[in-house]
């Protein structure tokens, strides 16, 4: 088992998710905090965050976009890597990263494999449907075939999309500390279906998980 003695701090974007999180993890070592929507307002919000107090840990949780065959609505995903998946630059052969502009920064943040390893290995003992894979940062939505066809054909092992998880990681690494993307699946991505969103479902996969976090950290 993976323990810290130290602090955690948990961002999530919205109050829903905030309080799924506070259900299942009540442990006086923990702080969850509100990131905002999107990874500039989530860099920022954990910034003043890791200011204000000291920690040993920071974890992104949320809910999030799964891809079709990848990741079912309901189930979890543990970032093996944050990848800012739209930072760069349009060219007629196709996306270029920043890492491929040569920019001098990386779109591409690693997590400890240990920690997740512990907690995957205790979502599936818990009876959880959870998997390792990597996690996609964008500024939008995706929201046509194309584009989704278009992003699974470039990062062929992403799992599942969100909008804060690369800001938190930015800023947990300017303190030099550990940092986890931990995603609830709520809905396919793809076209836009609010009909087909899972939510609730989403929610409660997200505070199950949390219980369980709490237990392993």
């Amino acid at each position: 088992m993976y323990k810290l003695n130290g602090r955690i701090l948990i961002m999530t974007s919205v109050q829903a998710e905030k309080e799924a999180v506070l259900r299942g993890w009540h442990d006086p070592r923990v702080d969850v905090v509100l990131a905002g929507v999107g990874p500039v307002a989530a860099a920022i919000n954990t910034m003043k965050a890791l200011n204000a107090n000291t920690y040993d840990l920071v974890i992104n949780a949320g809910i999030a976009g799964g891809f079709a065959n990848r990741a079912e609505i309901g189930s979890l995903v543990i970032a093996n890597e944050i990848v800012c998946a739209d930072l760069g630059a349009e060219s007629p052969d196709g996306f270029l990263s920043l890492d491929e502009l040569g920019f001098g920064s990386s779109t591409r943040v690693g997590v400890d494999e240990s920690i997740v390893l512990a907690i995957s290995s205790a979502l599936s003992e818990a009876g959880l449907i959870a998997q390792t894979a990597p996690i996609l940062t964008l500024s939008k939505v995706t929201g046509t075939a194309e584009s989704t066809e278009e992003l699974m054909e470039r990062e062929p092992k992403a799992a599942a999309e969100a909008m804060e998880g690369y800001g938190v990681a930015l800023a947990a690494q300017e303190y030099n500390l550990p940092v986890l993307e931990i995603r609830a699946i709520s809905n396919t991505v793809g076209p836009r279906d609010r009909e087909g969103w899972r939510i609730k479902d989403a929610l409660i996969s997200l505070e199950s998980a949390s219980k369980v976090l709490m237990e392993v950290l």
